[in-house]
């Protein structure tokens, strides 16, 4: 594992319980950073926090980052402890039911949205203020190759992370000279938990369209996360990073 200074720098991981964002979670922390787990499952952060390597993380913080009481609740208690907050990464998010948009349940595409696309803008919303302030700020927003590209029957997904894609663009333009980087990175399909709310047919899908064969590892799209969080990423905002495995095309 390449080696990454954070010492000090203090983390906020939403969803980084499990899969994807524990992986990134533990290697924040294995660069050195303080890191604070935000989830909304109390019994994930404790199965987590069983076989955590190390000493676990700096904080565990129950919120749902759908809801904004909740989202400011967690961030006066993460200020609290931590005194100020350096690096946000967005990662809580549900990939929703498998079918066509006309089948879609208004509810499973507000539920959809709700915690992939006005998640991340509701905890950026709490954060930035506070890394302005302090002059030096990262955020890395996970968003999806189907954002880029549009899955199909996965319409709510895929509007939620190219919404997302977008609100990494207009924020990254908005903080320019402020010290703070807002970047995105688009995996394909990366075999998580989040799997077992999908049906066979659509992993099969996924899989087929990824040239290299096979689906990406947590600890692949951790290590480019944990670099757009680094004083080294100091010339990219804005900017969408893809981990596609050959998939995507622009």
């Amino acid at each position: 594992m390449n080696s990454i200074d954070l010492k000090g720098r203090r983390a906020i991981v939403t969803g980084g319980a499990q899969g994807l964002g524990r992986a990134i979670a533990e290697r924040l922390q294995a660069s050195g950073a303080h890191v604070y787990v935000w989830d909304v499952d109390p019994a994930a952060m404790a199965e987590a926090g069983a076989d955590w390597p190390a000493d676990g993380p700096a904080g565990w913080i129950e919120v749902d980052v759908a809801d904004p009481g909740s989202v400011e609740a967690a961030l006066a208690e993460t200020l609290r402890r931590a005194g100020g907050i350096d690096i946000l990464v967005n990662n809580a998010g549900i990939s929703g039911p498998n079918m066509p948009t006309w089948e879609y349940a208004v509810d499973d595409w507000r539920q959809v949205i709700d915690i992939d696309l006005t998640g991340p803008f509701l905890v950026s919303r709490a954060v930035v203020p506070q890394m302005k302030e302090a002059g030096w700020g990262r955020i890395v927003n996970i968003a999806s190759v189907a954002g880029k590209e549009g899955n199909p029957n996965a319409p709510a997904y895929s509007a939620a992370k190219g919404g997302l894609i977008a609100l990494t663009k207009s924020m990254g333009k908005e903080l320019v000279g402020s010290g703070v980087m807002v970047n995105c990175v688009a995996p394909a399909a990366v075999k998580t938990r989040i799997f077992d709310q999908m049906t066979e047919a659509h992993i099969d899908l996924m899989l087929s369209k990824i040239p290299m064969g096979r689906f990406g590892l947590p600890q692949e799209i951790a290590a480019l996360v944990v670099w757009l969080c680094s004083e080294d990423c100091s010339f990219s905002t804005g900017a969408v990073f893809d981990l596609s495995g050959g998939r995507a095309t622009y």
